[in-house]
């Protein structure tokens, strides 16, 4: 089964009256989430506001979602106990 996991990258914040959101990212990260598509390479990755600031003022992360092969978990077979009265 096919999921959806979660890889960080970083932290940012809201540069002040502007609508941009200033991030930082670990390059290491970044260049083990580069993909190629058509001879060229890009990383796509998402940025989002937290609901609280870190103890650095940091109040955005920057995290790629990249799928991810998980083993199924088979249910287990129940059986049926007589009961007698």
């Amino acid at each position: 089964m096919k999921t959806f996991g979660k890889v960080y990258l970083g932290k940012g914040t809201q540069v002040p009256n502007l609508s941009i959101i200033k991030v930082t990212v670990k390059v290491k990260e970044l260049l083990s989430q580069v993909h190629e598509f058509e001879g060229t390479q890009y990383c796509s990755f998402e940025v989002a506001k937290l609901q609280e600031p870190d103890k650095f003022g940091r109040d955005y992360t920057v995290y790629c979602t990249p799928m991810e092969e998980v083993p199924e978990v088979t249910p287990k077979k129940t059986t049926k106990r007589s009961t007698k009265k």
